[in-house]
């Protein structure tokens, strides 16, 4: 079976096609438009996605080596998103899915990004937890089977990347930030100055990271020389209380739980520190520890065609009625 994937929920639009599980291309392209405002300008990335869209499309079919009529169906992410992107998304997919008479299936966003280390790990099979971490959403997640899942803790307010960005548009790097303060951090030293971490010494499985955000920059209104003079310091700093605040209660959740592997998916999972760290831990606990490939960390078409083909096989489809939905929980939610 064939499938294109296509996903324009926030600044990358993305296509692949997979044939029964295995990649034959992946498109993506980023809306550096961005960089100068500090973060996505929803209207922007609507219309960027209008003019990336068919040439991505385009592209993604002739790397594939099949042809449009070859295609049995099409995936697309149906949210959670800006809704004017994943409009754009959605009109194409319904289009193409219209003209040549194949099913259309909405994917969620965020369980694209649970599933996205399967194609590092073959063998990754539920029940897992899962740790998505990324510039909109974090979270642990009890992945109990495909379509089953549990969140057991969530951000009480700000997103780890959106952290990221955040302090990197204080310290002068622009946005997106992530990359960024990793590369310096490097070289940094960890006992500059210690940033608060979040839901410490805390009960649950829940994040915080306003407080991180306000601590940094309360701590360069009072200090702007340490932008110049000591900026890999702040940076290592920061980044080593953000992967703290994300240690704490995903180890947590594994000592009191007696899941076999530990996953981790989302565009912060890209951070080489938090997969150290976690890597660590989860030797420590003696579970397995599973990551998605750098370019399947941030937002691919690839996760979302996968989705789409494992709910083929369960003779899931959707109608051309459907549309986007910016808050669109996972599906089959427990909690």
């Amino acid at each position: 079976m064939i499938v294109l994937g296509i996903e324009t929920s926030c600044d990358e639009t993305a296509a692949a096609i997979i044939q029964d599980g295995e990649i034959l291309s992946s498109v993506v392209s980023t809306h550096w438009l961005h960089n100068s405002y500090g973060g996505v300008v929803p209207e922007l990335a609507s219309r960027a996605h209008l003019v990336l869209l068919p040439p991505i499309l385009d592209q993604a079919i002739d790397e594939s080596g099949i042809s449009l009529e070859a295609i049995d169906a099409v995936a697309v992410t149906r949210g959670p998103g800006l809704i004017g992107a994943l409009l754009v998304g959605i009109a194409a997919a319904k289009a193409i899915a219209f003209a040549r008479n194949i099913p259309v299936i909405g994917v969620n966003h965020l369980e694209g990004h649970l599933w996205s280390a399967v194609f590092e790990s073959s063998d990754l099979k539920p029940p897992f937890l899962a740790l998505l971490v990324s510039g909109g959403h974090t979270m642990l997640v009890d992945v109990e089977e495909f379509g089953k899942y549990r969140i057991i803790g969530q951000t009480r307010d700000d997103a780890a990347g959106e952290a990221f960005d955040k302090v990197a548009v204080l310290c002068g790097l622009g946005y997106p930030g992530g990359a960024q303060i990793e590369k310096r951090a490097r070289t940094g030293d960890s006992a500059y100055y210690e940033f608060p971490i979040g839901m410490h010494g805390q009960r649950g499985y829940d994040f915080s990271f306003s407080g991180l955000k306000t601590a940094v920059a309360t701590f360069l209104r009072k200090n702007p020389e340490a932008k110049h003079d000591h900026l890999a310091d702040l940076l290592c700093c920061f980044q080593e209380a953000a992967v703290a605040s994300l240690i704490e209660p995903t180890c947590r959740a594994l000592r009191q739980s007696n899941y076999q592997a530990l996953v981790i998916s989302g565009g912060v999972a890209a951070n080489l520190r938090l997969r150290q760290r976690l890597g660590e831990e989860a030797e420590r606990v003696g579970v397995r520890f599973l990551y998605p490939g750098l370019q399947l960390c941030t937002d691919n078409a690839i996760m979302i065609a996968w989705v789409g083909w494992k709910r083929l096989l369960k003779g899931q489809k959707d109608g051309l009625e459907m549309s986007g939905e910016a808050n669109f929980p996972l599906p089959g939610i427990l909690k």
